[in-house]
Protein backbone atom coordinates (compact mmCIF):
# COMPACT_ATOMS: atom_id res chain seq x y z
CA UNK A 1 0.00 0.00 0.00
CA UNK A 2 1.19 3.72 -0.40
CA UNK A 3 0.68 4.88 2.99
CA UNK A 4 3.10 3.61 5.35
CA UNK A 5 2.72 3.02 9.49
CA UNK A 6 4.42 6.41 10.05
CA UNK A 7 2.15 8.07 7.81
CA UNK A 8 4.46 8.74 4.32
CA UNK A 9 3.19 8.47 1.10
CA UNK A 10 5.06 6.21 -0.95
CA UNK A 11 5.01 7.67 -4.50
CA UNK A 12 6.64 4.95 -6.32
CA UNK A 13 3.46 2.44 -5.60
CA UNK A 14 -0.15 3.01 -6.22
CA UNK A 15 -2.77 5.10 -7.76
CA UNK A 16 -0.53 8.07 -8.66
CA UNK A 17 -3.47 10.81 -8.05
CA UNK A 18 -5.12 9.10 -5.11
CA UNK A 19 -1.19 9.18 -3.65
CA UNK A 20 -1.09 13.18 -5.10
CA UNK A 21 -4.18 14.52 -3.20
CA UNK A 22 -3.23 12.71 -0.21
CA UNK A 23 -0.19 14.37 -0.15
CA UNK A 24 -1.44 17.69 -1.32
CA UNK A 25 -4.29 17.95 1.25
CA UNK A 26 -2.75 18.85 4.51
CA UNK A 27 -0.65 21.74 2.85
CA UNK A 28 -3.78 22.63 1.26
CA UNK A 29 -5.17 22.73 4.98
CA UNK A 30 -2.11 24.40 6.39
CA UNK A 31 -2.51 26.84 3.48
CA UNK A 32 -6.02 28.02 4.80
CA UNK A 33 -4.65 28.26 7.89
CA UNK A 34 -1.90 30.38 6.60
CA UNK A 35 -4.50 32.49 5.43
CA UNK A 36 -6.88 32.69 8.73
CA UNK A 37 -4.11 33.34 10.51
CA UNK A 38 -2.62 36.28 8.46
CA UNK A 39 -6.12 38.17 9.02
CA UNK A 40 -5.57 37.64 13.08
CA UNK A 41 -2.53 38.93 13.53
CA UNK A 42 -3.16 42.03 11.48
CA UNK A 43 -6.54 42.20 13.66
CA UNK A 44 -4.61 41.96 16.71
CA UNK A 45 -1.81 44.36 15.67
CA UNK A 46 -4.60 46.62 14.49
CA UNK A 47 -6.62 46.57 17.38
CA UNK A 48 -4.08 47.22 19.85
CA UNK A 49 -1.76 48.99 18.11
CA UNK A 50 -3.16 51.50 15.24
CA UNK A 51 -2.67 52.01 11.48
CA UNK A 52 1.03 53.06 12.13
CA UNK A 53 1.87 50.35 13.99
CA UNK A 54 0.43 47.83 10.98
CA UNK A 55 1.86 49.58 8.05
CA UNK A 56 5.38 49.09 9.89
CA UNK A 57 4.71 45.35 9.92
CA UNK A 58 3.50 45.15 6.29
CA UNK A 59 6.87 47.43 5.21
CA UNK A 60 9.16 45.49 7.59
CA UNK A 61 8.39 41.84 6.42
CA UNK A 62 9.68 42.67 2.68
CA UNK A 63 13.05 42.56 3.25
CA UNK A 64 13.21 39.45 5.41
CA UNK A 65 11.01 37.60 3.20
CA UNK A 66 13.68 38.84 0.19
CA UNK A 67 16.38 37.40 2.10
CA UNK A 68 14.80 34.26 3.57
CA UNK A 69 13.93 33.49 0.05
CA UNK A 70 16.99 32.41 -0.69
CA UNK A 71 17.63 30.07 2.31
CA UNK A 72 13.94 28.48 1.70
CA UNK A 73 14.85 28.01 -1.63
CA UNK A 74 17.81 25.46 -0.64
CA UNK A 75 15.49 23.66 1.84
CA UNK A 76 13.68 23.03 -1.32
CA UNK A 77 16.99 22.01 -2.94
CA UNK A 78 17.19 19.42 0.43
CA UNK A 79 13.30 18.06 -0.19
CA UNK A 80 14.44 17.25 -3.81
CA UNK A 81 17.24 15.45 -2.84
CA UNK A 82 15.71 13.78 -0.04
CA UNK A 83 12.91 12.39 -1.97
CA UNK A 84 15.05 11.12 -4.52
CA UNK A 85 17.29 9.40 -1.89
CA UNK A 86 14.16 7.58 0.02
CA UNK A 87 12.93 6.83 -3.58
CA UNK A 88 16.72 4.79 -4.37
CA UNK A 89 16.27 3.29 -0.73
CA UNK A 90 19.67 4.92 0.22
CA UNK A 91 19.17 5.34 3.28
CA UNK A 92 22.74 6.03 4.13
CA UNK A 93 22.66 9.16 1.72
CA UNK A 94 19.23 10.15 3.32
CA UNK A 95 21.08 10.22 7.37
CA UNK A 96 24.07 12.01 5.09
CA UNK A 97 21.90 14.96 3.73
CA UNK A 98 19.90 15.53 7.14
CA UNK A 99 23.07 15.89 8.92
CA UNK A 100 24.43 18.23 6.88
CA UNK A 101 21.11 20.08 6.47
CA UNK A 102 21.36 20.21 10.48
CA UNK A 103 25.11 21.93 10.49
CA UNK A 104 24.13 24.75 7.19
CA UNK A 105 21.33 25.64 9.58
CA UNK A 106 23.25 27.18 12.01
CA UNK A 107 26.34 28.59 9.43
CA UNK A 108 23.66 30.23 8.16
CA UNK A 109 20.70 31.36 10.53
CA UNK A 110 23.17 32.71 13.42
CA UNK A 111 25.19 34.74 11.28
CA UNK A 112 22.47 36.11 9.22
CA UNK A 113 20.00 37.00 12.61
CA UNK A 114 23.27 39.07 13.51
CA UNK A 115 23.82 40.79 10.50
CA UNK A 116 20.43 41.75 10.25
CA UNK A 117 20.00 43.38 13.41
CA UNK A 118 22.49 45.47 12.75
CA UNK A 119 22.07 46.14 8.32
CA UNK A 120 18.46 46.81 9.55
CA UNK A 121 18.15 50.68 9.30
CA UNK A 122 20.33 50.63 6.44
CA UNK A 123 17.64 48.05 4.37
CA UNK A 124 14.61 50.88 5.60
CA UNK A 125 16.85 53.88 4.56
CA UNK A 126 16.83 52.11 1.33
CA UNK A 127 13.01 51.16 1.00
CA UNK A 128 12.34 54.88 2.50
CA UNK A 129 10.34 54.03 4.97
CA UNK A 130 8.75 57.05 6.45
CA UNK A 131 9.95 58.69 9.52
CA UNK A 132 6.29 58.34 11.33
CA UNK A 133 6.72 54.74 10.89
CA UNK A 134 10.61 54.14 11.27
CA UNK A 135 11.07 53.39 14.85
CA UNK A 136 7.89 50.27 14.35
CA UNK A 137 9.69 49.24 11.45
CA UNK A 138 13.34 49.31 12.79
CA UNK A 139 12.29 47.08 16.10
CA UNK A 140 10.27 45.01 13.82
CA UNK A 141 12.96 43.88 11.17
CA UNK A 142 15.59 43.65 13.73
CA UNK A 143 13.36 41.21 16.37
CA UNK A 144 12.40 38.88 13.21
CA UNK A 145 15.77 38.54 11.72
CA UNK A 146 16.68 37.63 15.46
CA UNK A 147 14.53 34.64 14.85
CA UNK A 148 16.24 33.63 11.83
CA UNK A 149 17.23 30.34 13.22
CA UNK A 150 14.27 29.22 14.06
CA UNK A 151 12.60 30.37 10.89
CA UNK A 152 15.59 27.94 8.87
CA UNK A 153 14.91 25.54 11.39
CA UNK A 154 11.26 25.02 11.02
CA UNK A 155 10.70 25.13 7.21
CA UNK A 156 14.20 22.81 6.96
CA UNK A 157 12.47 20.49 8.69
CA UNK A 158 9.08 20.57 7.26
CA UNK A 159 11.16 19.93 3.62
CA UNK A 160 12.76 16.97 4.96
CA UNK A 161 9.19 15.42 5.97
CA UNK A 162 7.79 16.66 2.49
CA UNK A 163 10.58 14.39 0.79
CA UNK A 164 10.44 11.48 3.14
CA UNK A 165 6.44 11.79 2.05
CA UNK A 166 4.99 13.03 5.15
CA UNK A 167 2.97 16.13 4.70
CA UNK A 168 0.74 15.67 7.42
CA UNK A 169 3.51 16.40 10.18
CA UNK A 170 4.13 20.05 8.60
CA UNK A 171 0.55 20.78 8.88
CA UNK A 172 0.40 20.05 12.82
CA UNK A 173 3.90 22.14 12.96
CA UNK A 174 2.22 24.67 11.51
CA UNK A 175 -0.83 24.59 13.33
CA UNK A 176 1.33 25.42 16.85
CA UNK A 177 3.02 27.92 15.24
CA UNK A 178 0.01 29.96 14.11
CA UNK A 179 -1.84 28.78 17.93
CA UNK A 180 1.98 29.84 19.53
CA UNK A 181 1.78 33.17 17.37
CA UNK A 182 -1.39 34.40 18.56
CA UNK A 183 -1.27 33.42 21.85
CA UNK A 184 2.00 35.39 22.09
CA UNK A 185 0.57 38.25 20.39
CA UNK A 186 -2.33 38.39 22.49
CA UNK A 187 -0.32 38.56 25.89
CA UNK A 188 2.49 40.30 24.36
CA UNK A 189 0.43 43.22 22.14
CA UNK A 190 -2.86 43.04 23.79
CA UNK A 191 -1.13 42.10 27.44
CA UNK A 192 1.84 43.94 28.35
CA UNK A 193 0.75 46.25 25.41
CA UNK A 194 4.61 45.91 23.72
CA UNK A 195 3.35 47.02 20.14
CA UNK A 196 5.23 45.53 17.18
CA UNK A 197 8.15 44.43 19.27
CA UNK A 198 5.58 41.67 20.90
CA UNK A 199 4.30 40.69 17.50
CA UNK A 200 8.01 40.44 16.37
CA UNK A 201 8.89 38.58 19.38
CA UNK A 202 5.63 36.18 18.91
CA UNK A 203 6.20 35.57 15.20
CA UNK A 204 9.73 34.58 16.33
CA UNK A 205 9.10 32.48 19.66
CA UNK A 206 6.85 30.82 17.69
CA UNK A 207 8.92 29.45 14.96
CA UNK A 208 11.85 28.71 17.23
CA UNK A 209 8.58 26.37 18.96
CA UNK A 210 7.52 24.68 15.51
CA UNK A 211 11.41 24.14 14.97
CA UNK A 212 11.59 22.25 18.22
CA UNK A 213 8.74 20.16 17.69
CA UNK A 214 9.42 18.77 14.30
CA UNK A 215 12.90 17.89 15.67
CA UNK A 216 11.77 15.80 18.76
CA UNK A 217 8.95 14.42 15.35
CA UNK A 218 11.50 13.11 13.62
CA UNK A 219 13.57 11.83 16.17
CA UNK A 220 10.60 9.72 17.65
CA UNK A 221 9.07 8.54 13.86
CA UNK A 222 12.30 8.65 11.91
CA UNK A 223 15.04 6.85 14.68
CA UNK A 224 16.87 5.51 11.68
CA UNK A 225 18.05 8.98 10.23
CA UNK A 226 19.88 9.79 13.52
CA UNK A 227 18.79 13.00 13.56
CA UNK A 228 20.19 15.65 15.99
CA UNK A 229 19.26 19.26 17.77
CA UNK A 230 22.99 20.28 17.20
CA UNK A 231 24.86 19.91 14.14
CA UNK A 232 27.45 16.72 14.48
CA UNK A 233 27.71 15.86 10.41
CA UNK A 234 28.65 17.90 7.54
CA UNK A 235 29.14 16.41 4.05
CA UNK A 236 30.64 18.81 1.53
CA UNK A 237 29.96 16.54 -1.36
CA UNK A 238 26.22 16.76 0.03
CA UNK A 239 25.94 20.43 0.19
CA UNK A 240 27.82 20.84 -2.91
CA UNK A 241 24.54 18.89 -4.44
CA UNK A 242 22.11 21.18 -1.97
CA UNK A 243 23.49 24.26 -3.49
CA UNK A 244 23.83 22.75 -7.06
CA UNK A 245 19.85 22.28 -6.28
CA UNK A 246 18.70 24.99 -3.81
CA UNK A 247 20.75 28.13 -4.35
CA UNK A 248 18.68 28.49 -8.12
CA UNK A 249 15.36 27.63 -6.93
CA UNK A 250 15.89 30.19 -3.73
CA UNK A 251 17.56 32.86 -6.15
CA UNK A 252 14.52 32.89 -8.28
CA UNK A 253 12.33 33.24 -5.35
CA UNK A 254 13.68 36.07 -4.13
CA UNK A 255 13.62 37.77 -7.90
CA UNK A 256 10.12 36.60 -7.61
CA UNK A 257 9.80 38.88 -4.20
CA UNK A 258 11.56 41.91 -5.59
CA UNK A 259 9.26 41.96 -8.42
CA UNK A 260 6.07 41.74 -6.65
CA UNK A 261 7.76 44.78 -5.09
CA UNK A 262 8.11 46.38 -8.48
CA UNK A 263 4.78 45.39 -9.45
CA UNK A 264 3.09 47.29 -6.49
CA UNK A 265 4.26 50.55 -8.25
CA UNK A 266 1.94 50.03 -11.02
CA UNK A 267 -1.18 49.67 -8.91
CA UNK A 268 -0.23 52.61 -6.31
CA UNK A 269 0.16 55.03 -9.63
CA UNK A 270 -3.21 54.62 -10.21
CA UNK A 271 -4.64 55.36 -6.61
CA UNK A 272 -5.86 54.46 -3.50
CA UNK A 273 -9.58 53.23 -4.97
CA UNK A 274 -7.34 51.17 -6.92
CA UNK A 275 -5.37 49.83 -4.65
CA UNK A 276 -8.15 48.67 -1.86
CA UNK A 277 -9.74 47.21 -5.18
CA UNK A 278 -6.88 44.74 -5.55
CA UNK A 279 -6.80 44.50 -2.07
CA UNK A 280 -10.07 43.15 -1.79
CA UNK A 281 -9.59 40.91 -5.10
CA UNK A 282 -6.57 39.53 -2.72
CA UNK A 283 -8.88 38.07 -0.45
CA UNK A 284 -10.75 36.13 -3.23
CA UNK A 285 -8.08 35.06 -5.66
CA UNK A 286 -6.06 33.62 -2.64
CA UNK A 287 -8.54 31.22 -1.64
CA UNK A 288 -9.31 30.06 -5.56
CA UNK A 289 -5.46 29.17 -5.45
CA UNK A 290 -4.73 27.52 -2.38
CA UNK A 291 -5.18 23.49 -3.95
CA UNK A 292 -1.66 24.88 -6.76
CA UNK A 293 0.62 24.88 -3.94
CA UNK A 294 -0.30 21.63 -2.33
CA UNK A 295 -0.64 19.68 -5.82
CA UNK A 296 2.56 21.69 -6.72
CA UNK A 297 4.53 20.16 -3.96
CA UNK A 298 3.06 16.49 -4.09
CA UNK A 299 4.37 16.51 -7.53
CA UNK A 300 7.55 17.52 -6.73
CA UNK A 301 7.87 14.45 -4.12
CA UNK A 302 6.24 12.41 -6.45
CA UNK A 303 8.83 13.09 -9.39
CA UNK A 304 11.53 13.07 -7.14
CA UNK A 305 10.82 9.33 -5.16
CA UNK A 306 10.33 8.02 -8.80
CA UNK A 307 13.78 9.22 -10.39
CA UNK A 308 15.31 8.02 -7.22
CA UNK A 309 13.72 4.67 -7.32
CA UNK A 310 14.37 4.96 -11.43
CA UNK A 311 10.40 4.07 -12.44
CA UNK A 312 10.41 6.40 -15.21
CA UNK A 313 7.45 4.71 -16.50
CA UNK A 314 5.59 6.23 -13.54
CA UNK A 315 7.15 9.73 -14.31
CA UNK A 316 5.49 9.59 -17.55
CA UNK A 317 2.28 8.51 -16.42
CA UNK A 318 2.63 11.34 -14.14
CA UNK A 319 3.91 14.10 -16.24
CA UNK A 320 0.50 15.16 -17.74
CA UNK A 321 -1.76 13.50 -15.58
CA UNK A 322 -0.46 15.80 -12.41
CA UNK A 323 -0.70 19.07 -14.34
CA UNK A 324 -4.01 18.71 -16.41
CA UNK A 325 -5.66 17.87 -13.09
CA UNK A 326 -3.98 20.71 -11.07
CA UNK A 327 -5.28 23.25 -13.92
CA UNK A 328 -9.06 21.43 -14.07
CA UNK A 329 -9.27 21.86 -10.10
CA UNK A 330 -7.91 25.23 -10.19
CA UNK A 331 -10.02 26.20 -13.15
CA UNK A 332 -13.26 25.08 -11.46
CA UNK A 333 -12.40 26.73 -7.96
CA UNK A 334 -12.10 30.10 -10.41
CA UNK A 335 -15.39 29.35 -11.65
CA UNK A 336 -17.18 28.78 -8.63
CA UNK A 337 -15.69 32.30 -7.03
CA UNK A 338 -16.18 33.91 -10.29
CA UNK A 339 -20.19 33.08 -9.57
CA UNK A 340 -20.09 34.11 -5.29
CA UNK A 341 -17.68 37.06 -5.89
CA UNK A 342 -19.85 40.34 -6.39
CA UNK A 343 -21.52 39.63 -2.40
CA UNK A 344 -18.60 38.06 -1.06
CA UNK A 345 -16.54 41.42 -1.88
CA UNK A 346 -19.03 43.34 -0.49
CA UNK A 347 -18.10 42.43 2.44
CA UNK A 348 -14.62 44.25 2.67
CA UNK A 349 -15.99 47.60 1.19
CA UNK A 350 -19.08 49.77 0.33
CA UNK A 351 -17.77 51.94 -2.50
CA UNK A 352 -18.78 51.23 -5.72
CA UNK A 353 -15.89 52.40 -7.23
CA UNK A 354 -13.47 49.91 -4.89
CA UNK A 355 -16.12 47.06 -6.13
CA UNK A 356 -15.39 47.57 -9.76
CA UNK A 357 -11.95 47.39 -9.62
CA UNK A 358 -11.78 44.15 -7.12
CA UNK A 359 -14.89 42.58 -9.50
CA UNK A 360 -12.64 42.95 -12.61
CA UNK A 361 -9.10 41.89 -10.71
CA UNK A 362 -11.17 38.69 -9.32
CA UNK A 363 -12.01 38.03 -12.86
CA UNK A 364 -9.37 38.65 -15.01
CA UNK A 365 -7.16 36.58 -12.65
CA UNK A 366 -9.70 33.62 -11.87
CA UNK A 367 -9.87 33.16 -15.41
CA UNK A 368 -6.29 32.61 -15.92
CA UNK A 369 -4.72 31.34 -12.63
CA UNK A 370 -5.51 27.51 -14.31
CA UNK A 371 -2.70 28.73 -16.82
CA UNK A 372 -0.36 29.08 -13.63
CA UNK A 373 -1.59 25.73 -12.18
CA UNK A 374 -0.37 23.50 -15.01
CA UNK A 375 3.18 25.69 -15.37
CA UNK A 376 3.96 25.39 -11.50
CA UNK A 377 2.93 21.48 -11.79
CA UNK A 378 5.66 20.84 -14.74
CA UNK A 379 8.28 22.79 -13.16
CA UNK A 380 7.41 20.98 -9.88
CA UNK A 381 8.05 17.63 -11.87
CA UNK A 382 10.96 19.00 -13.30
CA UNK A 383 12.56 19.96 -10.66
CA UNK A 384 11.98 16.36 -9.07
CA UNK A 385 14.50 15.27 -11.27
CA UNK A 386 17.25 17.75 -9.80
CA UNK A 387 16.96 19.61 -13.30
CA UNK A 388 16.09 23.34 -11.88
CA UNK A 389 18.33 25.12 -14.71
CA UNK A 390 15.66 25.36 -17.56
CA UNK A 391 12.77 25.91 -14.74
CA UNK A 392 14.72 28.79 -13.15
CA UNK A 393 15.40 30.86 -16.10
CA UNK A 394 11.91 30.52 -17.42
CA UNK A 395 10.63 31.96 -13.70
CA UNK A 396 12.94 34.91 -14.16
CA UNK A 397 11.99 35.57 -17.56
CA UNK A 398 8.12 35.47 -17.05
CA UNK A 399 8.69 37.45 -14.13
CA UNK A 400 10.88 40.21 -15.47
CA UNK A 401 10.76 40.02 -18.68
CA UNK A 402 7.11 39.36 -19.66
CA UNK A 403 5.07 40.20 -16.58
CA UNK A 404 6.79 43.74 -15.51
CA UNK A 405 7.75 44.80 -19.06
CA UNK A 406 3.83 44.22 -20.06
CA UNK A 407 2.61 45.41 -16.90
CA UNK A 408 4.58 48.79 -18.05
CA UNK A 409 3.29 48.98 -21.16
CA UNK A 410 -0.51 48.57 -20.17
CA UNK A 411 0.39 51.19 -17.42
CA UNK A 412 1.76 53.32 -19.86
CA UNK A 413 0.08 53.11 -23.24
CA UNK A 414 -3.11 51.50 -22.56
CA UNK A 415 -5.76 52.00 -19.52
CA UNK A 416 -3.71 51.25 -16.59
CA UNK A 417 -6.61 50.27 -14.60
CA UNK A 418 -6.29 46.76 -16.88
CA UNK A 419 -3.15 46.37 -15.22
CA UNK A 420 -3.68 43.00 -13.74
CA UNK A 421 -3.87 41.77 -17.39
CA UNK A 422 0.11 41.44 -17.16
CA UNK A 423 -0.57 38.00 -15.11
CA UNK A 424 -2.97 36.01 -17.36
CA UNK A 425 -0.25 36.95 -20.39
CA UNK A 426 3.08 36.35 -17.94
CA UNK A 427 1.41 32.87 -16.98
CA UNK A 428 -0.23 31.54 -20.43
CA UNK A 429 3.76 32.26 -21.44
CA UNK A 430 5.42 30.11 -18.71
CA UNK A 431 2.89 27.32 -19.60
CA UNK A 432 4.00 27.18 -23.06
CA UNK A 433 7.22 27.41 -22.06
CA UNK A 434 7.31 24.16 -19.80
CA UNK A 435 5.33 22.61 -22.23
CA UNK A 436 7.82 23.28 -24.81
CA UNK A 437 10.18 21.78 -22.88
CA UNK A 438 8.00 18.78 -22.01
CA UNK A 439 8.10 18.70 -26.06
CA UNK A 440 11.77 19.40 -26.81
CA UNK A 441 14.03 18.86 -24.22
CA UNK A 442 16.42 16.50 -24.87
CA UNK A 443 17.00 16.07 -20.78
CA UNK A 444 13.29 15.12 -20.56
CA UNK A 445 12.95 13.13 -23.97
CA UNK A 446 15.74 11.27 -22.24
CA UNK A 447 13.68 10.45 -18.83
CA UNK A 448 10.95 9.56 -21.33
CA UNK A 449 12.93 6.99 -23.24
CA UNK A 450 14.20 5.24 -19.87
CA UNK A 451 10.17 4.91 -19.32
CA UNK A 452 9.55 3.04 -22.77
CA UNK A 453 13.08 0.97 -22.06
CA UNK A 454 12.92 0.20 -18.66
CA UNK A 455 9.02 -0.70 -17.49
CA UNK A 456 9.26 -1.15 -13.45
CA UNK A 457 7.03 -3.44 -11.62
CA UNK A 458 4.75 -1.78 -9.21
Amino acid sequence: MAVSRKGQIDMTIGHIMKNIILFAIPIIIGNVLQQLYTTVDALVIGQYCGDTSLAAVGTSSQPVEVLLCVFLGIGTGVSILISQYAGAKESDKVVSICGTSITFIYIIGIPVGILGWFAAPYILEFMKVPQDVWDAALIYTRLVFLGTLGNLGYNMNAGILRGLGDSKASLWFLVVSCISNIVFDLVFVAGFGMDVAGAALATSIAMFISWLVSIAYIRKMFPEIQFTFLPRRFSGKMMKDILAIGLPVGLNNSLYSLGHVALQTFNNSQGAVFMAGGAVAGRITGCSNIAITGLSSAATTFSGQNYGAKKYDRIKEGHWKIPICSGLITLGCGLFFIMIHKPLIRFFSSDEMVLMYASRHVVVMLLSQWFYAIFNCIISIVNGTGRVRYTTIVNILMLWAVRIPSAYIINRYFDGTWVMLCFPISFSFGMFAMIGYYLFSPAWKEVMRLAENKPQDY
